[in-house]
């Protein structure tokens, strides 16, 4: 029985805004009056091109930019030159628009959390399980918790671009046990990519999968799985 948890960010405990929206955000900030066809075209285009950080929509990715994709989590510079190269492939018609993009991205406005993310946390809280968040990330989410009042229930954050080490290497996984206190052995890692997130299990730490799907779409399964503790 697992006597900690190791939470993923994106696609686990929070989602990012769809498209639209967040092309809706960013013009609003640039004062840009479009169309709803028209943001819905170029959310399309940002889509296709890989240009929205947490959306995992697939696309081609261009040779140009495959050195900065593989560093991409692993500084907050490589991260922004990777995602902001993608955002300009769109060819989107307003200049100036990258930079807002990549920004509003980051804002805790545009993550929204599961259904039953806060619940389960406070359920582990409750139990003396504690938390910490692992994610492959360029940048310091830290005030998306604060944000949606759930800082106070993780105890430690592991981020790849601070670490300079990503998933699903078994570096970043044994920090954050360590930094839990605990044996891989006693640890349990709960997130949306089996690929990345399965990792844990190379150092022994359990691993629960959990669907990336909007938040309406999977109301309870981290209740679920922290009741199952």
């Amino acid at each position: 029985m697992a006597t900690a948890v190791i939470f993923d960010f994106s696609g686990t405990l929070f989602r990012c805004e769809d498209g639209p929206s967040w092309v809706r955000a960013a013009l609003r900030q640039a004062g840009i009056a479009a169309s709803e066809a028209e943001v819905y075209a170029a959310a399309a285009r940002l889509a296709a091109s890989g240009g929205q950080p947490g959306a995992r929509t697939p696309f081609t990715l261009p040779p140009h930019v495959a050195g900065l994709w593989e560093r991409r989590d692993l500084s907050a510079a490589a991260h922004r030159a990777a995602y902001t190269a993608l955002i300009d492939e769109a060819r989107l018609p307003w200049p100036g628009l990258t930079g807002l993009l990549y920004e509003r991205h980051a804002a805790p406005q545009a993550w929204l959390p599961y259904p039953d993310t806060v619940a389960a946390l406070e359920l582990l809280a409750g139990r003396g399980i504690p938390v910490a968040v692992l994610s492959n990330i360029g940048w310091d989410l830290r005030h998306v918790f604060r944000h949606h009042g759930a800082d106070h229930l993780v105890a430690d954050y592991v981020l790849s671009f601070e670490q300079n080490v990503a998933k699903p290497g078994p570096r970043i996984f044994a920090t954050a046990c360590e930094l839990l206190g605990r044996d891989p052995a006693d640890v349990l890692m709960v997130g949306d990519d089996p690929a990345a997130d399965g990792g844990a299990t190379a150092i022994g730490c359990a691993f629960r999968a959990v669907a990336h799907v909007p938040v309406a779409d999977r109301p309870d399964a981290l209740l679920q799985i922290a009741k199952s503790l």
